[in-house]
């Protein structure tokens, strides 16, 4: 097997966990995207109060618009993830953040919560398409041995971008009470000005990953990977895939409802404590620096341990955080139980992804991401409405904290599992065994 890079897509100078040149350039503008995936993720909880009092609306309605994002990040997944494999990664992502972007710029001039809402799952199917287009991409450009690295890599945009939402929020929404939280949407701008065009010229085409493939020696005979017909969703279900796919849904599902339902709800939940706004903002704020330097941490141990094994601490070790905010902890220990959140409940997420690139082959890859994050986001669905309706219902803040504890003590049994399962069959030689040994498709 070659060991020079093709002068295509690699090149002599920096390199970074195995990739330079354009493979290099691709990766981090889609990094670059990510981060504004995460800042789109988290900007509407940052705002929500405000909108509350703009638009008079209860805790249950203010959940239903903040569910209207993850409605539309399911489409997106399931939609964007399946045509990343058809049409290629490229169109995939530029397209996802073309509707990601102009959709969350609506948002900012709506007139009405009705239309505020349309635009916001409009925008999420951006959103949902991004992340899995992504990761495919990503998977299709370093090397397999560095994936669980890269895939951390790749999605600590998302609280680097969610902590970006908190701190501008505490500067730009107390300017103007009419478009002070406007603007927090009209900065959607940046990436379709900026990354765009970057995107456009870095990222290579479906037919240049295959002839960088075919020069590497990865590919035999006349076998084409841009001339094959990528395998539906009834694939996923194959004897091959079956468990895998069910229990890497199950797995997202509840990861996400934690993740998501923190990252919306906390300013709020923290308001309902008696907090004040710059201090809830901090909490969110704390949530996402500690996913990001989590991710050290899930990167170190997903390629030591393997992703699933170690998803399974890191959503543990959320589960036990939370529920540590039941007993009213001082002000620190807040913080420390934040910080302990968002790096177990982003890490297996982060874990999680990177397990579903190694699972499944190179033309089923995208559709598995986009249908693990697409029923995985139901999850963001009803974590959202399920918030609202605890507040609405006299119950406090305690019972969301609660509800996103076991949602992440579910995702760490989901893992655990699926690794017995894994385990099981490869020690009889089953077709799990198949399934991972396949997964590292060459590229």
């Amino acid at each position: 097997m070659p060991t020079s890079p093709p002068p295509g897509l690699d090149g002599a100078g920096f390199t970074v966990l195995g990739i330079s040149g354009r493979r290099l350039a691709a990766v981090l503008i889609g990094w670059f995207f990510v981060v504004f995936d995460g800042y789109d993720l988290i900007v509407y909880g940052t705002v929500q109060a405000e909108l509350m009092e703009e638009w008079n609306l209860s805790a249950g309605q203010a959940g239903t618009v903040g569910s209207m994002a993850f409605v539309g990040m399911v489409i997106g997944a399931v939609a964007i993830g399946r045509l990343s494999d058809r049409v290629g990664r490229k169109t995939a992502v530029i397209g996802s953040v073309v509707v990601l972007s102009v959709f969350t710029i609506l948002c900012g001039l709506a007139p009405s919560v009705w239309l505020f809402g349309a635009f916001r799952l409009l925008a999420g199917i951006g959103l949902g398409g991004l992340v899995p287009s992504v990761n495919a991409m990503t998977a299709d450009l370093v090397p397999p041995s560095r994936m669980s690295a890269w895939s951390t890599v790749m999605m600590s945009g998302v609280p680097l971008g969610g902590s970006v939402a908190a701190l501008l929020a505490q500067v730009i929404v107390p300017i103007d009470e009419n478009w002070g939280w406007r603007a927090m949407f009209l900065l959607a701008m940046v990436p379709l000005i900026i990354g765009i065009p970057l995107a456009a010229k870095v990222i290579p085409s479906d037919q240049e990953i295959e002839a960088d493939h075919r020069a590497r020696g990865l590919l035999a005979g006349t076998e084409t990977e841009a001339s094959q017909k990528a395998p539906g969703y009834g694939a996923l279900f194959s004897p091959e895939y079956r468990a895998v796919t069910v229990w890497f849904a199950l797995a997202t599902f509840v990861t996400l409802l934690a993740w998501y339902g923190l990252g919306t709800w906390l300013p709020k939940l923290m308001q309902e404590e008696g907090y004040d706004f710059g201090a809830s903002l901090n909490f969110t704020l704390a949530l996402n620096l500690g996913a990001i330097i989590g991710s050290v941490v899930t990167a170190w141990a997903g390629d030591r341990f393997g992703p699933v094994r170690s998803g399974v601490v890191a959503a543990g070790v959320a589960g036990v955080a939370l529920l540590g905010l039941l007993s009213g902890p001082p002000i620190l220990a807040v913080y420390a139980i934040l910080v302990l959140a968002g790096v177990g409940t982003h890490g297996t997420q982060i874990l999680i992804i990177a397990a579903v690139t190694h699972f499944y082959p190179h033309l089923l890859r995208g559709t598995a991401l986009g249908w693990a994050l697409g029923v995985g986001r139901l999850g963001a669905v009803a974590a959202p409405q399920l918030a609202g309706l605890l507040l609405g219902w006299g119950l406090g803040p305690e019972s969301n904290y609660l509800m996103f504890a076991i949602a992440a003590l579910l995702s760490a049994l989901s893992l655990f599992i699926l690794d017995r399962l894994q385990r099981r069959d490869r020690g009889q030689g089953g077709e799990t065994t198949t399934v991972v040994q396949a997964a590292p498709t060459p590229r």
